[in-house]
């Protein structure tokens, strides 16, 4: 029986498809591979436009959940924090990011790019949060992520932004290929007219739409409230031409988010930081065509989220792959194959 109670990230490596090289977790099982990352964000900034230098490398990455404190894989990945983690990301996303510094100056291209490389990660969707004003987060990591194949960028326009159809226009033109859309963070409700509209304009453009997804316990009050479950399901049915990502799966209200996915053919759902025992259950009852990958990098090493899918797949070959790429790659218009078809799993088109 796999272990699922762990010292450090470091001691993923007694799962079979993990092993340490020079004092890092690789995945050393090549068969594993390759994955896409639907959830993952680069620094984030609000009120002044971002300062971190995305470009610079550091000889560690500062996620939020620490690599070096004891990991559960079974609950919901937030339960793994210390009420000083959750404190240190809490000013890290607040008054840190007003700076260059802090955690977040560690949350760049080539950290991301290192932890892919070392763990058989084909691509990861870079998603963006902007609030109507005070905030540039959107257009600065798609001007960040050109010219990178292994990057897809995600647009981030407010319903209540002005002009909120050509904002989405000009980060298309930047190469965005997806919306994501947070309603706890835009304090934005997901069933609400202007939200609707901004998905209207998706479908248009053929464009997915990301949303968080549920409540995870640690956001404000205010927040819990707007994101949980049961909103989601009007504008998905109000808007069947739109596709949906559920993204954490509905988070503490997984089975909520589960049966949407069920009744509406025109939902993914995203499966980042929920444990094992939500897995096993999402990959026994959702439909297998309509599960992603996802991580919430740099909240999480990429190796915490890619090992539960891993121990929750164990014996389930098939559905692994759709998980962890040929959904992903049908979604996005990638060439699913397996690994001993060809050296390079092939990368998003450039644009």
């Amino acid at each position: 029986m796999l272990p699922t109670r762990f010292k450090s990230l470091a001691d993923l490596a007694r799962l079979p498809w993990f092993e340490r090289r020079a004092g890092r977790l690789v995945l050393a099982d090549a068969t594993a591979g390759p994955v896409v990352d639907l959830h993952a964000h680069f620094a984030l900034s609000f009120v002044r436009r971002p300062r971190v230098d995305l470009f610079r490398s550091t000889p560690r990455v500062e996620h939020y959940l620490p690599s070096e404190i004891p990991l559960d894989l079974e609950p919901y990945g937030n339960r793994n924090f210390r009420p000083e983690d959750l404190r240190r990301m809490k000013r890290d996303l607040s008054l840190g990011s007003l700076g260059a510094g802090g955690m977040r100056a560690t949350h760049t291209l080539p950290n991301l790019q290192a932890e892919m490389r070392d763990l058989g990660f084909a691509a990861s969707c870079i998603l963006p949060i902007d609030w109507p004003a005070l905030s540039c987060n959107a257009e600065t990591k798609l001007h960040a992520i050109r010219g990178h194949r292994e990057f897809i960028g995600f647009a981030s326009v407010h319903p209540y932004a002005r002009d909120p159809e050509s904002k989405l226009d000009r980060q298309i033109a930047l190469g965005a290929r997806g919306l994501k859309v947070h309603p706890a963070v835009q304090m934005v409700a997901p069933e609400s007219p202007r939200a609707q509209r901004l998905y209207r304009l998706c479908a248009q453009r053929r464009l997915p739409v990301l949303w968080h997804c549920g409540p995870v316990n640690i956001e404000p009050w205010l927040g819990r409230r707007l994101s949980q479950v049961r909103r989601y399901a009007e504008p998905i049915e109000k808007n069947p031409e739109t596709t949906f990502i559920l993204g954490h799966c509905g988070a503490l209200q997984w089975e909520a988010a589960l049966e949407l996915g069920r009744r509406y053919p025109n939902t993914f759902l995203e499966v980042s930081c929920q444990g094992l025992t939500a897995l096993r259950r999402i990959f026994g009852k959702a439909d297998p065509e309509r599960l992603l990958f996802g991580t919430d990098w740099p909240f999480y090493p990429l190796a915490f989220g890619l090992a539960k899918v891993l121990v929750a797949t164990e014996g389930l070959e098939e559905l692994r792959r759709k998980v962890l790429y040929e959904n992903a790659a049908r979604l996005f218009g990638l060439k699913a194959a397996l690994p001993s078809e060809k050296t390079e799993p092939e990368l998003p088109p450039e644009v």
